[in-house]
């Protein structure tokens, strides 16, 4: 059996019961690392599940899946993966290529960010698409997402916003010349989502987004409990000029609220908020709340 295994957001504890018999019954365990990461070290993991972990970077999980799927018609293998199995588009080509290869596959469910986002105090069903979020660069600056965002405001839906991470990733050159050299870790920050977020609204000029009449929820380590979560509200422009380390540690999320806003969400966010003479009065004159 080849399992894919979700270990929700925090640490080695999040695991379920049926992954944790799953990990212990194989005899390779993979845990991917670059398209998330887990609030602890390997080791912690290692110690808990009582096996050893093999690292599965993006070069192995994208070309080498051959290595991870091999025996795994005769024997188990797990791939560990952050959030819920389903959290990302490579494994579920990973499961194609194990269903090609006739080999059998079982999917182990966790908490991930999409719903665990609701801690904002936001309702789930008042969401609308997810975005993701890259790092813009002086010669590449992408916006496809805009027009998803667009979309979800049109119709008074809330927006998440999945912010970048870059994990052994290579520089141009060192890629040029084939040389394994890999860049420091990199996480996008809530100041620096908004500040893109704000200079492609400028180049589109829509009217989507607007520094001042926007309200917008930071939210870092969702999961972690309140020794890790952090959660700040606020209009864009407080966002972008709150001081960085007041949103926590990476991983960070953003949701931009939409219209469609429910008086009840007004009030459990207006607890997070920089402002909350702000954010309910945005909430009240640019969202249209009727609130007390």
């Amino acid at each position: 059996m080849f399992y894919i295994i979700g270990l929700g957001l925090c640490d080695e504890k999040d695991i379920t019961i049926r992954g944790l018999e799953a990990v212990k019954s194989s005899s390779r365990v993979y845990l991917e690392a670059y398209t998330s990461i887990l609030m602890v070290q390997k080791e912690r993991l290692e110690a808990f599940y009582g096996k050893d972990l093999i690292l599965a970077d993006r070069d192995m999980v994208e070309t080498e899946s051959d290595e991870i799927l091999r025996d795994a018609d005769t024997q188990n293998v797990s791939l560990l993966v952050v959030g819920d199995p389903f959290g990302a588009t490579t494994h579920t080509d990973m499961i194609l290529r194990a269903r090609a290869l006739k080999i059998p596959t079982r999917i182990i469910h966790n908490a991930s960010i999409m719903n665990a986002i609701g801690a904002c105090g936001l309702a789930l069903y008042n969401f609308g698409q997810s975005v993701s979020l890259v790092f813009f660069t002086e010669t590449w600056k992408p916006s496809s997402f805009y027009d998803r965002i667009k979309e979800n405001t049109d119709l008074g839906l809330h927006t998440l916003v999945l912010l970048d991470i870059k994990v052994k990733e290579q520089s141009d050159e060192n890629l040029a010349r084939g040389r394994k050299i890999y860049e420091p870790p990199r996480y996008m920050s809530i100041p620096q989502a908004v500040l893109q977020l704000l200079e492609t609204e400028d180049n589109r000029n829509s009217g989507t987004l607007s520094a001042d009449k926007t309200l917008a929820i930071g939210m870092s380590r969702v999961g972690g409990g309140e020794e890790h979560q952090r959660i700040v509200c606020g209009t864009l422009a407080e966002l972008a000029s709150h001081p960085s380390d007041v949103f926590g540690e990476p991983l960070h999320s953003l949701v931009i609220v939409g219209k469609r806003l429910h008086p009840l969400e007004v009030e459990f966010t207006e607890g997070f908020a920089i402002s909350r003479n702000t954010w309910r009065q945005v909430a009240k004159s640019i969202y249209g709340c009727a609130l007390d």
